[in-house]
């Protein structure tokens, strides 16, 4: 007879294993020895325990389902408790008692895990929504659509709510998109129809740009080209292709007129900078008259300057005043030559004899003050022309002094 802790061989080879409920068979051994009979049902019961390590593994380190291990400590449950092996069968039926508790605590692990997900999956959702919602009142039509896009895309990748939730959401999320996709299908619609619009209305303006393209009526011609800018500009845009063309014989038309006016204009402006050169060179010869000393002749050299003066054409706008105000002064003194007679018993002429040498006297002064100033800005042609200036200035100062002195001042 042979034993251990855990089981023993009576004389018969009877083999038992000792557990809490008493002895129980698990086999009989006529081959060999009682320690070999023991030694062979120990290795049963080695088996059993790496079985049993190996599920705790798998539960312990693998996603196995909680159902397939409660099936497979179910398994080993009956194996152990049926078992012909000798060792501490209750010890394998403690482990997998703890086995069963690690399992369910999985279970209700993974079960506030989906829980959770499907909560955060919820809201995840329900954002998405809102956002679409919102979107779908956008005219942002590029930026919006590419987001609606984006958005199909996080949905997809979200996991599924319950049949219900899930397609209730889904149909706000879908029916927001329709709304987006309806707008801005009319919205292009509209938008095509107004370039349609503005086409045609572009196509007048080029038809009478071009119409207007060959005429000589500068002033207003130009100021019908720019209102005809400012209907373009108002009529807005057509499409790409119809625009460039459009703008293409609108802009070229003006071209065309625009490059005939400056031709014109510069050939006039050369003309009358060779009137104004005609027009000084009087005006000098003029004012050679001053101060007068033979009224007589000066009044027959200014009237023959005069006719000369009026023969010559137009000059430059912005120099008319400067070069006519020169000759106006000439014409001036020898008016004033000719009234200094009976002025000399006017006291009111006087006055204003008075009045004209004071002026004439700070436009000299002016004149002095300006030509100093170019003289020193290194500015020689500004200098000499003010010079001229001052010359003919200060023989009308002279002629108004002699003037006033006719008046025994």
């Amino acid at each position: 007879m042979s034993s251990d802790p855990w089981g023993r061989v009576d004389e018969t080879g009877t083999v038992y294993v000792r557990t809490a409920d008493g002895e129980r068979e698990v086999g009989s051994w006529q081959a060999g020895s009682p320690d070999e009979a023991l030694a062979y049902f120990q290795r049963k019961y080695d088996g059993l325990v790496v079985e049993i390590g190996l599920l705790e593994r798998r539960v312990r380190t693998t996603d196995l389902s909680s159902k397939d291990a409660t099936a497979a400590i179910d398994h080993l449950r009956s194996t152990v408790t049926g078992a012909h092996a000798v060792g501490d069968l209750a010890a394998l039926e403690a482990r997998l008692d703890k086995l069963v508790g690690q399992v369910e605590e999985r279970r209700e692990k993974r079960k506030a895990e989906r829980a959770k997900a499907g909560d955060e999956a919820r809201t995840a959702k329900e954002q998405l929504v809102t956002e679409a919602e919102q979107l779908a009142e956008s005219e942002q039509w590029r930026v919006a659509g590419e987001r609606l896009r984006s958005l199909v895309d996080t949905w997809k990748g979200l996991p599924r709510l319950d049949r219900k939730s899930d397609d209730e959401l889904w149909h706000r999320f879908s029916h927001a998109r329709s709304v987006f996709s309806k707008r801005r299908k009319a919205h292009f619609a509209s938008l095509d129809a107004q370039r349609d619009d503005a086409r045609r209305v572009k196509e007048k303006l080029a038809v009478e740009a071009e119409s207007l393209a060959s005429s000589t009526e500068w002033a207003a011609t130009a100021a019908r080209y720019r209102e005809l800018m400012a209907d373009w500009k108002a009529a807005g845009r057509a499409q790409r292709e119809s625009e460039d063309e459009l703008w293409n014989r609108f802009r070229g038309a003006q071209d065309v007129f625009f490059a005939a006016r400056s031709e014109v204009f510069a050939e006039r402006d050369a003309e009358q900078g060779a009137n104004l050169a005609v027009k000084e060179g009087l005006a000098a010869e003029a004012e050679k008259l001053l101060p007068i000393s033979d009224l007589k002749s000066a009044r027959a050299a200014f009237r023959s300057l005069n006719e000369r003066w009026e023969a010559v054409g137009h000059v430059p706008r912005d120099a008319r005043p400067q070069v006519e105000g020169r000759m106006h002064a000439v014409e001036r003194a020898l008016q004033d030559a000719e009234e200094s007679e009976w002025r000399r018993t006017n006291p009111e002429a006087r006055a204003r004899a008075e009045g004209l040498t004071g002026a004439l006297r700070a436009a000299v002064d002016k004149l002095s003050a300006q030509i100093e100033t170019a003289r020193s800005a290194g500015n020689t042609a500004r200098a000499d022309k003010l010079t001229r200036e001052l010359e003919g200035r200060q023989a009308l100062l002279d002629q108004a002094l002699k003037g006033l002195e006719e008046f025994g001042g």
